[in-house]
């Protein structure tokens, strides 16, 4: 059975992606909570369609995206973490916290799901993170942990 997603779905697919599931899968959870469409013509018509607009308007954000890539460049984020004896941090660094700092410090609103951060951070340090603003945005981002 082919659906059309309407939302972005873990380890399914990504909003207006044409996916096959099973049969099973699609009429008693997707179609019934909102989250899919049956994939027939008319519905792949208007798929098409709404992509075109939305591509319009992903067109016109990017030009900000890159605005704010420019921004970061250079752009060392201060984190504060709560230490032991040895720098070792209670817990970790986290994209959510990542998030809040660019709020608060550059005043750049992510959402915590655009920030990757390649290696765990558990002890004060420099590190760095990517930001996907877009397919064809990325900015690095420099952050440093320290003890408070």
């Amino acid at each position: 059975m082919e659906v059309i997603l309407l939302k972005d779905m873990d380890k399914l697919g990504d909003k207006h992606e044409v996916i096959k599931v099973r049969p099973g899968f699609g009429r008693n959870f997707l179609i019934p909570n909102g989250v899919a469409l049956l994939a027939n013509d008319s519905n792949l018509r208007k798929l098409k369609e709404l992509k075109r607009q939305e591509d319009a308007r992903e067109n016109k954000k990017v030009n900000d995206y890159k605005a704010m890539a420019e921004q970061l460049n250079g752009v060392v984020l201060k984190i504060g973490a709560k230490t032991g004896a040895t720098d070792k941090i209670f817990g970790s660094v986290t994209n959510v916290q990542l998030a809040q700092a660019l709020k608060d410090q550059c005043n750049i609103d992510v959402e915590r799901k655009k920030i990757h951060i390649d290696e765990e951070v558990k002890t004060t340090g420099s590190y760095t993170a990517m930001i996907d603003f877009h397919k064809d945005v990325h900015a690095k981002l420099n952050f440093e942990v320290i003890s408070e």
